[in-house]
């Protein structure tokens, strides 16, 4: 892990350092990515059973997976797992029913303001998978949809090596109330669901995390299809004072590093003794990791542990680079927590670490990366609803506002706007 001192680096170096997965323009990749949006959107699924066979599976036959395998999944996968993610369904399901907006509707005279809150029609779910198979990732955004009010909620994950999708995926589909899956993976996935193809329903909106190919996919078709975020590599910063545990710390930071080559892990203290105890810590138990080579890997290119002067810099620092997940470990935590602003997530105290939040916690474990905690939230119901204004005036509330709204249009050279206003009079006939 690289080692930086506020005191002696200079900020710019600094601040590199903790913004390291900011995303960047891949020109390669967005050309590749142009010309699969191309063919799906011509070929429909001949490009989707075309770009699977080469990326994916090279027997496969068909898209869409039979409702009975997704039925019958939930019955085969061993009991611990099936009791483990329902347990989690729960957790997730109760924590989003908090945030569910609803309609409003206010009067003033005869003027009748308001929002309408209504459900996403149609939802197309990405879950990363091929190598590995994540569950948690469905129930932590289908959920959330469901909750909204999704009525037709899709997922699309790459097929394994032996061209099926894993039992415990589809058992994670079946608990959280998915009614239709498919074998696509890839920027593919994005356009059959930006624009349909014989078998692939066209969707409203696509969210999920993805890789590189999948961001710049969603990125083209945005204006198609609606998308959540675009989610990169993922990544902890973990606040440590001399109450922290350094090898719990140690585990934390390894634990995050273990995505893969391009995860950040950070540690940010003012207590040198902190910073080398934690540091001798992740030497001393990266060799006990069966995935140590990658996790050396992220720890090698992206892991930083930095000393700061005091806990004012640390959240400084902290907020400029607005980790996905935030691990606050200090005396009086809650002291802390109105200065941290920029964050996906907050974790607080040795008792709340970041995969019990990846996988039961509550909060969906789809957050913002990238620096985009800065200005994005965490995928929640509100991803999966859209919000409609109601304005319903009568003739005397015309009346009141006319000549404001007349002035105004007029200012802004649109008489047009001022003609249809003043031609309902202003004793509001026309």
């Amino acid at each position: 892990m690289r080692f930086l001192e506020t005191a002696k680096d200079p900020q710019e170096q600094i601040r590199a350092a903790l913004t390291a997965g900011s995303p960047a323009d891949d020109d390669a990749v967005e050309q590749t990515v142009r010309e699969i949006i191309a063919r799906v959107r011509s070929e429909g699924d001949a490009a989707l059973l075309d770009l699977g066979r080469r990326f994916d599976f090279p027997g496969l036959e068909s898209i869409p997976v039979p409702p009975e395998r997704i039925r019958h999944a939930l019955e085969s996968i061993p009991r611990d797992l099936r009791a483990a993610l329902e347990h989690a369904a729960t957790n997730i399901r109760e924590f989003h029913e908090q945030e569910k907006a609803e309609s409003w509707v206010s009067t003033r005279g005869s003027t009748v303001m308001g929002q309408l809150v209504r459900p996403i029609p149609s939802v197309g779910l990405y879950v990363p998978g091929g190598r590995a198979a994540y569950p948690s990732t469905v129930l932590m955004t289908a959920i959330p949809a469901a909750v909204a009010g999704v009525r037709e909620l899709c997922v699309a994950t790459p097929c394994g090596q032996e061209g099926e999708i894993p039992e415990s995926i589809l058992a994670a589909c079946a608990i959280s109330g998915v009614s239709r899956v498919f074998r696509m993976g890839g920027a593919q996935a994005i356009a059959a669901f930006a624009f349909g193809t014989e078998s692939v329903p066209r969707v409203d909106k696509v969210a999920g995390p993805g890789n590189r190919f999948v961001n710049c996919a969603k990125r083209l078709l945005f204006g198609h299809v609606g998308i959540d975020s675009l989610a990169g590599p993922s990544e902890v910063l973990v606040i440590a004072d001399e109450t922290a545990n350094p090898q719990w710390v140690a585990a934390d930071l390894i634990a995050q590093a273990e995505h893969g080559g391009d995860s950040r892990s950070i540690l940010v203290t003012w207590r040198r003794e902190v910073a080398e105890a934690v540091a001798k810590a992740v030497d001393k138990q990266l060799p006990q990791e069966p995935r140590s080579v990658h996790i050396r890997e992220s720890l090698d290119s992206y892991g930083v542990i930095l000393l700061t002067a005091g806990p004012d810099e640390a959240v400084h620092w902290t907020n400029i680079c607005a980790p996905e997940h935030l691990q606050v470990w200090v005396e009086r935590p809650q002291e802390w927590i109105g200065r941290l602003v920029n964050a996906g997530a907050i974790f607080v105290g040795p008792y709340s670490p970041v995969p019990i939040g990846d996988y039961v916690a509550g909060p969906s474990h789809t957050l913002p990366t990238g620096t985009a905690a800065r200005f994005s939230s965490a995928l929640g119901v509100a991803e999966f609803q859209k919000r409609t204004s109601l304005i319903w005036y009568g003739p005397q509330e015309l009346t009141r506002d006319a000549d404001a709204a007349v002035t105004i249009a007029e200012a802004e050279g649109l008489p047009a706007h001022a003609r249809a206003i003043t031609l309902r009079g202003k004793d509001g006939q026309t």
